[in-house]
């Protein structure tokens, strides 16, 4: 494996991404591109004039420029792109292009999501004649999400609306107002006609008013991002397989997807935090004199094969860092932005695959924090995502692993989400930041443990959750069986759901993100409590049933009692104690659970009372399931 050193140059490719609503002439736009820049094969364009989809109004024998992407028979019969079409295309300036044509479609956001994923630049299209539609922005934010630097805003169809300047700036002002939302890079804005060929290659006659450049000649003046080698970006090496040969040769192969990396530099696997230096940086790809060639650097974009000064335990999926700077530590906490890819709503709480590189670790979503308004902007709210929705959430995973954010290296901070049963691809995910515990916080014991506070209390500590809507009865049945164990001799505490709002949640509304937290809190200080000795009892309408099961999960089998206080809405509107439903029935009270906002009624509790029921026998069946008796 011997060989010489030598250094190796890399041709930059352009990755273009076209994007938009179904319609807007993307598929046409690109087929026209490559058709006048010589990039496909004369067979390809016979065929382009001689076939005709179903609704064609194209004379044969000129070119349906739409054909020349399109791979799916479907797509043909339906006239829409599905799939991602990839195509390569070069420019007169001698620049490679690999363009992805994305599906405008709705339902396939998947497919343009995974295209942007890749992309240095994006065309979006919009149609002259019909505007701005809720896909454009949802397109637009996926772009931003992915880290596409560049937008090109391709105004198409502008001989449909007669080459009207005023239509033009409507619309890209709408364009730029979002992308500016979206802290967008760079944008471009250029009227074109996909169909009559106007601002694509050669200037428009028609429209006198623009003086900026045409689609290709803006394409020509772009950088990409793999021929752009960014100093300081860190050296990030994700591990596809590991090399053995004679002599005993061991190397790691894979591409370098992030910095520069020479012989002699000091890396740390990232996954186990060993140091190691660079002994060697081989490639296949470059031959000296008949022999393969050391490589005296690698940087963004090469494939190699490295080797390092001394053995360490290095396997698939591994990332070898630059030891140099910020570390790359392994988190098993992850604030992302995800879009969610799946046909049934984002499982709070199910455990899915996480696929990064070479890598799959089970992952749980642990909370959605909000979802994203893609017209307007706004963060709303919410506790699940449905089909292209795009939200911000937190994901654990079943063990550390070593990401960075999506924002400083995209290879090593995107994932894919897995159904661990039908192994469909539900979202995508960007890591915002890693959720990492503190290492300097540990857990102290003391000589006075639960047994010692048992026999003290005389009685076993529990936390007996009551649950039910607003007035079901929760804080009246809570004070009477109080009374009665108080009479007993059992040491009890209530936390009342109105009485911690007065103090410890105090800062927190009624939105299902502040439930969350508002039960996540009461959990942890009946926990605190309960530890003490005492029997907690907890009057929290706690409407969700995946904060409940959390709730629970803190404790020990045997310690948390779920107890559903069963009573209609009829009756507890009746009572209206507090007048909260009167003010929801008059629209002041928007997020009133069991109105405004569902109520999750437990599906096995450990005990069901009826808030219409007799107080002192609902009161006796807790107090002996309290007692064990």
């Amino acid at each position: 494996m011997a060989g010489t050193s030598t250094t190796m140059n890399l041709t930059p490719v352009l990755h273009l991404v076209t994007c938009g609503s179904v319609d807007d002439g993307k598929s046409t736009l690109i087929g026209r591109l490559l058709a006048e820049t010589n990039s496909v094969p004369i067979d390809t364009l016979e065929y382009a004039r001689r076939t005709r989809r179903g609704g064609s109004t194209i004379p044969v024998g000129e070119i349906d420029y739409s054909l020349l992407t399109d791979g799916l028979e479907a797509e043909r019969e339906q006239g829409i792109t599905i799939d991602v079409a990839y195509r390569h295309m070069n420019l007169p300036n001698g620049r490679r292009v690999l363009v992805a044509d994305s599906p405008g479609h709705e339902q396939y956001t998947r497919n343009m999501a995974v295209a942007a994923s890749n992309g240095d630049v994006a065309i979006l299209m919009v149609d002259a004649a019909r505007g701005v539609r809720a896909q454009t922005h949802r397109h637009l934010t996926i772009c931003a999400l992915m880290g596409v630097k560049t937008v090109i805003v391709a105004v198409n169809k502008m001989d449909l609306v007669g080459y009207e300047h005023a239509t033009f700036e409507e619309i890209v002002g709408i364009v730029r107002t979002t992308a500016a939302r979206l802290s967008v890079p760079a944008v471009i804005a250029i009227p074109v006609s996909a169909f009559t060929g106007d601002n694509i290659t050669a200037p428009s006659t028609e429209m006198p008013w623009y003086e900026g450049p045409t689609l290709l000649s803006a394409l020509e003046t772009l950088d990409s991002r793999d021929g752009a080698i960014v100093e300081d970006a860190p050296f990030r090496f994700p591990v596809q397989f590991i090399v053995r040969a004679e002599g005993n040769f061991r190397g790691y192969a894979g591409t370098v997807v992030s910095g520069r990396v020479s012989k002699g530099d000091a890396v740390v696997i990232a996954d186990s935090g060993r140091s190691a230096v660079i002994d060697r940086i081989v490639t296949y790809d470059l031959h000296v004199e008949g022999h393969v060639a050391d490589l005296e650097s690698a940087e963004t974009g090469q494939a190699v094969t490295i080797t390092l000064d001394h053995e360490v335990d290095v396997t698939r999926g591994d990332v070898i860092a630059g030891g140099a700077g910020e570390p790359l530590q392994p988190a098993d906490r992850f604030a992302v932005d995800m879009v969610w890819l799946g046909e049934e709503p984002l499982a709070h709480g199910r455990s899915y695959l996480l696929v990064s590189g070479s890598r799959s670790v089970p992952a749980t979503v642990t909370n959605v924090r909000h979802r994203l308004d893609v017209v307007e902007g706004h963060e709303h709210a919410a506790r699940i995502l449905e089909m292209n929705d795009i939200g911000r959430v937190e994901i654990a995973t079943d063990k550390p692993v070593p990401m960075d954010a999506y924002a400083t290296v995209r290879d090593t901070g995107g994932f894919l989400l897995v159904d661990r049963v039908t192994a469909d691809t539900v979202a995508a995910g960007m890591v915002r930041h890693a959720m990492r515990r503190s290492t300097n916080v540990v857990r102290h014991d003391y000589a006075v443990d639960d047994e010692a506070r048992r026999l003290l209390m005389g009685h076993d500590a529990k936390v007996v959750w009551l649950t039910g809507l607003s007035g079901a009865g929760k804080s009246t049945i809570a004070d009477a069986a109080v009374r009665k164990l108080h009479a007993l001799g059992v040491h009890t505490y209530v936390l009342d759901g109105d009485n911690v709002r007065h103090g410890l949640n105090k800062d927190l509304g009624f939105t299902p993100e502040d439930r969350a937290e508002n039960v996540r809190r009461v959990a942890e200080v009946s926990k605190l409590m309960c530890e003490a000795g005492i029997v907690v009892f907890v009057a929290l309408v706690s409407p969700f049933a995946g904060d409940r099961r959390a709730a629970r999960e803190l404790f020990e089998p045997g310690k948390f009692l779920e107890v559903y206080v069963d009573t209609p809405l009829d009756v507890v509107a009746g009572r209206d104690t507090k007048g909260l439903y009167a003010k929801a029935a008059a629209g002041a009270l928007p997020n009133l659970t069991g109105v405004g906002q569902d109520y999750e009624a437990p599906e096995s509790p450990d005990l069901v009372l009826h808030g219409t029921g007799d107080l002192d026998a609902s009161v006796d069946a807790l107090v002996r399931v309290i007692l064990g008796e």
